[in-house]
């Protein structure tokens, strides 16, 4: 298991309200890493980066395509876009090499799958990452 699998699954997953996440390399617009189970496809990948890309106010009003499942955008920024979808949804953090992709599902909190992932996505910057 590499570093970066480890932070994940140490940092998110093991918050109990991450389900799953992952590590989208920018530059080159493909998965770095990802917890076990959770493959993102190209077109999930492109999704993000696009997401980003956009006006941030177009992406909120459009939404998300992620995962097969359309997502109700709740936030978008340049470093940040939260979405939800009944009761799951998805974070994502902007570095500077990467996208953090985390989501959550039922029984989970968002708040705290949402504050995880920026305390990473923080963790990250600061690294140079």
């Amino acid at each position: 298991m590499s570093q970066l699998q480890s932070l994940l699954l140490d940092t998110l997953v093991g918050t109990k309200h991450v389900d799953s996440a992952a590590l989208i390399k920018l530059q080159e617009r493909s998965l770095s890493v990802a917890t076990p189970g959770f493959n993102v496809m190209p077109s999930d990948v492109q999704t993000l980066v696009n997401g980003f890309a956009k006006n941030p106010l177009k992406t909120r009003r459009e939404g998300l395509y992620f995962k097969e499942k359309d997502y109700k955008c709740v936030r978008a920024d340049d470093y940040s876009l939260y979405a939800k979808s009944e009761k799951t949804g998805v974070v994502v953090v902007k570095t500077h090499l990467y996208l953090l992709v985390a989501t959550y599902t039922a029984g989970m909190y968002p708040s705290i799958c949402v504050e995880a992932t920026e305390k990473l996505g923080d963790y990250l910057r600061k690294k140079g990452n």
